[in-house]
């Protein structure tokens, strides 16, 4: 079986932090060096925080994920709070100047509840005026589409094991994309299937969601360059404000 170590592991290996290399990362990477206290939302293993430390960032850095396994290969680097849970129960209050949740993580948020107490939490945390960036796939791109057993990618993980990681959709119901992920190895046995769901808003529906919660979208773009949104943009890329209290 390939363990959730493993997977976390494998993760890192096809996922790398590079803001040199991913537009999506030098993004981050420019916004969180320039905020004094920042929460990272679905860490992960905490590549984004680490990468903060390793370019002398001297402020408060939390990251919060409900993964144990992706949490037990951030805490690795120490001088990072890292905290076991999800959004939508954490009890910050005013504490941040910069919330992020990069790699699309913002997605897994599927119900409208679970994504309206998340937000709520998310602005409780931050401080007046505090920021909340994140990235989502356009729904227009359709990008699901490219999810299939024909699009496998192939690697060697840290153990020397020779893998095939596919993705086939089971299913597109309103805005949610429910798939699987299966890791094989070389010989096209099965080691570990999961089964993720993801949220597909577009621009309007994000911009409720937000001011229900008490942000206001400061800018919007439709790539990590910062290029405005068209009928082609494959992201939705938002940078909202904290604009009032939560609950009033």
């Amino acid at each position: 079986m390939y363990s959730d170590a493993d997977a976390a592991a494998l993760y890192d290996l096809l996922n790398p932090w590079d803001g040199g290399k991913y537009p999506s990362d030098a993004f981050y990477d420019d916004l969180v060096m320039a905020a004094d206290s920042v929460l990272d939302v679905g860490c992960g293993t905490g590549n984004m925080l680490r990468t903060a430390r390793e370019r002398g960032h001297v402020g408060r850095l939390v990251g919060l994920d409900p993964d144990e396994a992706a949490l037990d290969r951030a805490r690795r680097r120490t001088d990072v709070e890292w905290v076991a849970g999800v959004a939508a129960e954490a009890a910050w209050d005013r504490e941040f100047d910069l919330a992020t949740m990069a790699s699309n993580a913002f997605q897994c948020f599927v119900g409208d509840d679970e994504l309206r107490s998340s937000l709520a939490a998310i602005q409780a945390a931050l401080r007046d005026g505090g920021r909340f960036v994140f990235g989502t796939r356009h729904p227009r791109a359709r990008a699901w589409e490219d999810w299939n057993p024909d699009n496998a990618s192939d690697v060697v993980d840290a153990a020397g094991r020779a893998l095939r990681v596919s993705h086939l959709v089971e299913s597109v119901v309103g805005d949610v994309v429910t798939f699987t992920e299966t890791t094989a190895d070389q010989d096209c046995i099965v080691l570990r299937v999961d089964r993720t769901s993801l949220r597909f808003l577009d621009v309007p529906a994000l911009g409720e969601f937000l001011a229900g919660a008490g942000f206001a979208i400061e800018a919007q773009y439709g790539d990590w360059q910062r290029g405005p949104i068209t009928g082609a943009s494959r992201e939705i890329v938002t940078i909202a404000r904290k604009v009032r209290p939560q609950g009033t």
